[in-house]
């Protein structure tokens, strides 16, 4: 069983960074990947990226590529999701997610999640 705890959610504006941390426990080895998705209200869960987490190899949805940036601290078990040039459009709960299928997109590939973090960026 893997525990995820997201935080470093805030009420930041436009042109604003923020980073979101995700602390994972869990036996090694117990998860292949570590995703970030956020949800809006009204809208379904939409990806925003992934990392695999013993390389290292990050992914990241359109929308996003080029503003955050995924890393993690192998030592603290931690993802980071650094957030720059926040737009509105970004506000939406974020969560952090570990799939032990493999790198993906989708929601259904992965089996844990946290219970989110609020990112609210007013105009």
């Amino acid at each position: 069983q893997v525990q995820l705890v997201e935080s470093g959610g805030g009420l930041v504006q436009t042109g604003d960074s923020l980073r979101l941390s995700c602390a994972a426990s869990g036996r090694a080895g117990s998860y292949y990947a570590l995703g970030w998705f956020r949800q809006a209200p009204g809208k379904e869960r939409e990806f925003v990226g992934t990392i695999r987490w013993s390389f290292g190899t990050t992914y990241y949805a359109d929308s996003v590529r080029g503003r955050f940036t995924i890393s993690r601290d192998n030592a603290k078990n931690t993802v980071y999701l650094q957030m720059d040039s926040l737009k509105p459009e970004d506000t939406a709960v974020y969560y952090c997610a570990a799939s032990s299928l493999g790198v993906s997109m989708r929601r259904i590939d992965y089996a844990y999640w946290g219970q989110g973090t609020q990112v609210t960026v007013s105009s």
